[in-house]
């Protein structure tokens, strides 16, 4: 048998978004919430109530609430482990390498993404590709309700899905 090092990867790479579905990240209560968005993907019903908890301009925590997928749930509860601790700007830089990979891109140098990479075959599927998207796009979300003074976003429609 010839070892083909894309198989082992392609399997933990399973391995890593099975792990995060099973056992999702982020699902305990904040003490504090700064803003909150509410994400829905009309396509596959994934639903998600994303809060976050800021001190300035560093994100201290992340909650993630909703029932999805296996890759919207893996995607949100990778976002609530690797964000806390990051910058707003670090934590949109993210979003953006990950929607640029999500959309047949390279990840720019200098930009980590984690455990998002086990997501990358998800590009070649546009309908998943919402379902890896909406997390991140929820986040968008409520970082603009927190900029503009509000606490809470409603409603990411399917065309911000596709962003």
């Amino acid at each position: 048998m010839i070892d083909r090092p894309e198989v082992a990867l392609d399997d933990l790479y399973r391995e890593v978004v099975m792990d995060h579905h099973r056992r999702p990240r982020g699902r305990t209560p904040l003490a504090r919430v700064d803003a909150h968005a509410h994400g829905f993907n009309p396509v596959c019903g994934d639903d998600v109530l994303l809060s976050i908890a800021l001190d300035d301009e560093r994100i201290v925590g992340i909650q993630v609430q909703g029932r999805g997928c296996a890759i919207c749930t893996a995607s949100g509860s990778i976002m609530a482990e690797m964000l806390p601790g990051r910058t707003v700007s670090e934590a949109e830089a993210t979003s953006e390498a990950f929607r640029g990979v999500m959309h047949g891109k390279l990840a720019p140098a200098g930009v980590d993404l984690g455990d998002l990479e086990a997501l990358e075959g998800v590009q070649k599927f546009a309908v998943r590709v919402k379902c890896a998207m909406l997390p991140w796009v929820t986040l968008a979300d409520a970082l603009r309700a927190w900029r503009t003074g509000g606490a809470e976003a409603t409603s990411t429609t399917e065309q911000e899905l596709g962003r």
